[in-house]
């Protein structure tokens, strides 16, 4: 290939084109713009946010529908640091977002100027790889290396940039990174896996992200309907078997399905396929502890540091999800080529399916207004249409979808995940509707995280045309702390409250989107359905009750405990 003779910006901006990369979210800047300006003759559509969390968030949730690494852009200094929370969701997430960061410039480094800020340091935890540009002619070598870890290691990886290095002259060759695959792993463990599965008396198969991301859900139901092994969803990944397979038991963790819960404390065999067996996604729920501590552990994962990590495994393999299944399948075959459908079991999944239901239309019957969550939650994900997109944010109401949201595909649920930063999901929710135009995407919100993201970035959606749906849980409190100070602190209420709540259908409004209010749960269908229809962003405002109305788990069993208090009276202010 012949080098041709191009400014480092022209290097950056080809690289992404030959990349694949179409958008890139960020805010304005000058110590990016010589390579700004090149976008629009690239073909790459600039989002400017209100944000740059949100440009981050934006590019994270595009990446998870597409499977591709997204772009987001800051100013040096401050804009970057605003790109850490976001990065880090993306880090556990394993969401492949290349977040460039221009820095100060190369002679004035180490001398306080302005915006100066070490980034190198500040992104070092939550990327799988990070690279300075040490001299102009490395551009594009070292965007391709950006662009390849990211698929590699399937994360963030961070491109620092000092600003005075887009300008000047070099000689550079463009070219699109190789795809690597880890395929199905060592056979010895395969084998040993396949022996474990087809002689079990109750296998469950548990769908982790790895899954969805692997494209792998295929070759997971034929494993799955072999074996007639229960499939239960790992924590706030909804979308890793359909919800209406007669296998499918829904999601464990927090706020997740008792028959899931109930269905893998029988196994004495678990596929772990696709999931690191994250801590907080298999604590003890609704008083049941139903990890299976007898069973026998096989963990399957792209990244083998997560291998026997926070759970003992029998078995382990580094592999991509797709080919384990496909390879385990046709070896399972192999040895009991004659396996027929396993009837009672199929019986006892449909058995706990209908009890889980039947508690859960129990705890959902409420005809009170305002409405109770749970009542919301039943009417809003029977009115949101088959394929659609859910974003998710952190707290006890978006904590709650967990046990309502079921879909079709994969790339479907995207949520916060253990990071739990709020502000994830209407950021998340614009990526991920200009990756699938075609698809409604609904951003889930509590009113306090909607605060810190929704409202700002609703002008976004509005300016640049992106149709999101933002469903805001408007009980006008931080719902999860103050359930913490109901169950552990005697209803002193501290900083949890949230009684001057504007008008969110309003608001929307007034920047030009579409507002519904809605405090009765009969009317939650027709709402959703004329959103839907409009094809303009949108904000739902829920009014719901919360407090002790809510049926909710305590939020952080496993961190909070009984308060202890010596004193009655706080000394410095009695005296």
């Amino acid at each position: 290939m012949t080098k041709l003779k191009m400014t480092p910006s022209e290097a950056l901006v080809e690289t992404l084109v030959a990349e694949g990369v179409d958008t890139v979210f960020g805010i304005v800047g000058s110590a990016y713009m010589d390579a700004l300006d090149l976008f629009p003759a690239a073909g790459i559509r600039f989002v400017p946010v209100a944000h740059e969390q949100a440009a981050c968030h934006a590019a994270d949730g595009l990446a998870r529908v597409t499977g591709r690494p997204q772009v987001c852009i800051a100013q040096n200094g401050p804009g970057a640091a605003n790109f850490v929370s976001a990065l880090t969701a993306a880090y556990w997430a394993h969401s492949p977002v290349v977040a460039i960061a221009p820095e100060t410039g190369s002679m004035g480094m180490g001398t306080g100027g302005f915006q100066e800020l070490d980034q190198m340091a500040m992104f070092e935890k939550q990327t799988v790889f990070q690279v300075r540009v040490t001299a102009p002619p490395r551009m594009a070598e070292l965007t391709r290396r950006c662009f390849y870890m990211a698929k590699l290691e399937n994360g963030p990886t961070h491109l620092n940039i000092p600003r005075d290095f887009f300008y000047g002259t070099c000689e550079d060759e463009i070219y699109k990174t190789l795809e690597i695959s880890v395929g199905s792993g060592d056979r010895t463990a395969l084998d040993e896996a396949a022996r474990l599965l087809s002689k079990a008396r109750y296998p469950v198969i548990l769908s982790g992200g790895g899954v969805s991301q692997g494209n792998a859900l295929d070759p997971v139901i034929a494993l799955a309907e072999y074996l007639t092994a229960p499939v239960v969803n790992s924590y706030l990944h909804n979308d890793t078997f359909p919800g209406d397979h007669s296998l499918a038991c829904g999601p464990i963790g927090y706020c997740g399905s008792k028959a899931a819960m109930r269905v893998i404390k029988k196994a004495d065999v678990v596929l772990a396929l696709g999931c690191r067996l994250g801590p907080f996604g298999t604590l003890p729920q609704y008083d049941m502890d139903y990890w299976p501590e007898q069973a026998r552990i096989i963990q399957v994962d792209a990244n083998p540091r997560v291998l026997g990590l926070s759970r003992r495994v029998d078995v382990a393999s580094q592999a991509d999800a797709r080919a384990y299944a496909q390879d385990l399948l046709a070896w399972i075959k192999t040895l009991d080529p004659d396996r027929q459908p396993d009837l009672s079991r199929l019986a006892d999944v449909e058995k706990e399916r209908e009890k889980w239901e039947t508690e859960l239309e129990r705890w959902s019957a409420s005809s009170e207004t305002p409405m109770h969550p749970r009542r919301f939650l039943r009417e809003l994900t029977r009115a949101m249409p088959k394929g659609s997109i859910v974003t998710t944010d952190i707290g006890n109401n978006s904590s709650m979808c967990n046990a309502y949201l079921k879909f079709s595909g994969i790339r479907q649920h995207l949520s916060a995940l253990s990071w739990g930063n709020c502000g994830f999901a209407y950021g998340a929710a614009m990526g991920a509707k200009l990756g699938c135009p075609d698809v409604p995407v609904f951003a889930f919100q509590g009113d306090g995280a909607y605060g810190i993201s929704g409202i700002a970035e609703v002008m976004t959606a509005v300016r640049e045309n992106i149709p999101v749906i933002a469903v805001v849980a408007n009980n006008f409190e931080w719902g999860a702390e103050k359930k913490n100070q109901i169950d552990y602190y005697d209803n002193r209420f501290v900083g949890s409250n949230l009684p001057d709540n504007p008008d969110f259908a309003k608001l929307a409004q007034d920047m030009g989107a579409k507002g519904y209010k809605v405090t009765d749960h009969r009317d939650v269908a027709d709402v959703v359905q004329d959103a839907v229809a409009s094809k303009k962003p949108c904000v739902i405002n829920a009014v719901i009750q919360g407090g002790e109305a809510v049926l909710a788990e305590p939020f952080r069993r496993d961190a909070l405990k009984k308060p202890v208090r010596y004193l009655d009276k706080y000394l410095h202010l009695n005296g």
